[in-house]
């Protein structure tokens, strides 16, 4: 069974703020979701935000949306909002 036909996992879509962009956000939120076990993607948005969807067991998106709050150590995240999620989320985690 794929992780999208299990219904014991669910989806997340969050938008990360503050100094994220260029400090390796993404490769390093692709490192710890992978630790976890989640599949999606972290990406640079235009305002200089970044977005991650995540899909996978309960815990570990509670453990990656506290994560998202400290990111890698030259980030300073002021704000981290998220949502269910209900597209397509790809296999594996990739930096977009």
């Amino acid at each position: 069974m794929s992780q999208a036909q299990d219904s014991s996992l669910s989806a997340i879509r969050c938008r990360v703020r503050g100094r994220v962009q260029g400090v390796y956000f993404r490769a390093s939120t692709q490192r710890r979701a992978r630790e976890l076990g989640l599949c999606g993607y972290a990406m640079n948005l235009p305002d200089g935000d970044v977005e991650v969807v995540a899909q996978g067991e309960a815990g570990a998106l509670e453990a990656l949306k506290s994560w998202l709050w400290q990111g890698p150590p030259a980030a300073r995240v002021t704000a981290v909002h998220c949502e269910p999620f209900e597209g397509n989320v790809p296999a594996g985690f990739e930096t977009r």
